[in-house]
């Protein structure tokens, strides 16, 4: 035997003895930044949270494809007598349009053909098409005369979950997630759910960077819970893998992976590291959280018929209680279908039908539990719709095109004022008259109600330091209480 062999023999056996005794210490070590406070292994300049918060958890309601803020709660009953009308210069001011619409002869005013009142004692106006959520219209702050620079899905989508069109900058949950940790060692501190609704089968994709951490360490990325087989990929161990087998190979593989990251300094191994020790206390954690067999059925009634759905709407706000009911810090719901172009009354029917009831449950389920006062919810999408209609127009059937100059998105809960409108758009809601709210706007009035000044949360990244809002970004503070 050679003494080139030898030597290697010799390495790898101590190089085994010295796995097998410093797994676990080495194990826990690398983990700790999972154990009690998921910031631990990372450095700020800051200490989290800035101010004593109003809100603790965050659930996001975000209707994909963009709601009609004129057919739900942008009452403009004027435009009946102007139905069929050109829409005036005057208002349109030379705005850019999508290709879409881009190049029609006409622009005639589609009036809303649904019935509004006001509702609760706030007297918010709500069309007919959400009964359920009109119930609650007392918990509810409307921000009516919300604005995005974006016009098409992708880079608004982009904009509203990173604070930048261009793909490649960290979610709202994965800031959340980096400046103040999660309340539960066995869930993530972010989680991610996406359903398909009634409205349009052919809505816009989804996309994974859209819960990305970007620029963040990985593991503040959102964790998508899937709606059929196991909820999170690869979380059952395979056939034949005890689960005290699979712990010693998590061992072992920590104690290469800190050896690796001793050696060449890269904070992703930790972060890696982190990863595979959360799936492993997610496989005890995630089973019992997805079994909504244990609500009682009064509960899931409330929640409506599909709540017994995996991967429904209904499902996915029930779930959404559970998630922050346990610590999770950050729940965002996609719910796709809202992209109503054309056949808009027949769609968004369907639409609502989906979301309302479950809605309206999340807002009552959370009250009646304690929850509400310190979670945040959000409801909107990620620009309006116009008040010109695209395609043929008739009394009954309508389309609208993309609307970025105004729409509304709702919060409630978590330090916001209940029973209150803010805002006001036009005649046509198609431009602001008061109370405009940016989206950088929006962004840092939801960090300050979490005791984060968005100034004050960043990250330095190609010698800048960033942040969600940018360089932009005002607290509403008219909306808080």
């Amino acid at each position: 035997m050679s003494g080139n062999h030898v030597a290697h023999e010799l390495q790898t056996a101590a190089r085994r003895q010295w796995l097998q005794s410093t797994a676990g210490w080495l194990g826990a070590a690398a983990l700790a930044s999972l154990n009690g406070d998921s910031r631990a292994a990372e450095v700020k300049s800051d200490s989290l949270p800035h101010f004593k918060p109003r809100a603790k958890r965050v659930i996001y309601l975000f209707q994909s494809g963009a709601p009609s803020q004129l057919d739900l709660f942008d009452h403009k009953p004027q435009l009946a007598k102007l139905a069929g009308t050109e829409l005036p210069d005057s208002i349109r001011r030379g705005q850019r349009l999508t290709g879409m619409t881009s190049r029609q002869a006409s622009f005639p005013i589609a009036a809303s053909k649904y019935r509004f009142a006001q509702r609760g004692q706030s007297g918010a106006w709500l069309s007919d098409l959400l009964p359920h959520t009109a119930k609650q219209a007392d918990e509810i702050c409307f921000l009516k005369a919300v604005f995005t620079e974006a016009i098409n899905h992708d880079p608004a989508i982009t904009f509203l979950q990173t604070g930048a069109q261009l793909a490649g900058r960290p979610s709202i949950g994965s800031w959340l997630s980096y400046g103040l940790g999660s309340e539960n060692n066995d869930l993530p501190a972010f989680v991610v759910l996406v359903s398909q609704g009634s409205g349009n089968p052919t809505d816009q994709p989804l996309y994974d960077r859209l819960w990305s951490s970007g620029f963040l360490p990985s593991r503040h990325q959102g964790v998508k819970f899937r709606a059929g087989g196991d909820p999170v990929l690869f979380l059952s161990n395979p056939k034949g893998v005890t689960r005290a087998v699979r712990r010693q190979e998590l061992d072992d593989l920590a104690a290469l992976n800190q050896l690796h990251q001793q050696q060449q300094g890269d904070p992703e191994t930790l972060a890696r590291i982190a990863q595979y020790e959360l799936a492993f206390r997610m496989q005890t954690a995630v089973p019992e959280l997805v079994d909504i067999s244990s609500e009682s059925k009064q509960v899931r009634e409330l929640y409506g018929p599909n709540v017994e759905r995996p991967g429904s709407y209904a499902y996915h706000c029930l779930l959404a209680r559970r998630l922050v009911e346990r610590g999770v810090r950050f729940v965002q719901l996609f719910h796709r279908g809202w992209d109503q172009h054309v056949s808009l009354p027949k769609q968004i029917e369907a639409q609502c039908q989906d979301t309302d009831q479950a809605t309206a449950a999340l807002l009552a389920d959370l009250k009646q539990r304690g929850l509400l006062d310190d979670t945040l919810i959000v409801w909107g999408g990620e620009f309006g719709r116009t008040v010109y209609c695209q395609g043929p127009l008739t009394a009954e059937d309508y389309g609208r095109d993309h609307h970025p100059r105004c729409f509304t998105v709702w919060l409630a809960g978590g330090g916001v004022k209940p029973g209150m409108s803010f805002g006001e758009t036009d005649d046509f809601s198609y431009n602001i008259a008061s109370g405009g709210v940016h989206v950088h706007d929006l962004h840092a009035t939801l960090l300050h109600l979490l005791g984060i000044d968005h100034t004050r949360l960043t990250f330095k990244f190609q010698g800048r330091n960033f942040r969600l809002t940018d360089v932009h970004g005002k607290v509403v503070r008219e909306v808080l209480t």
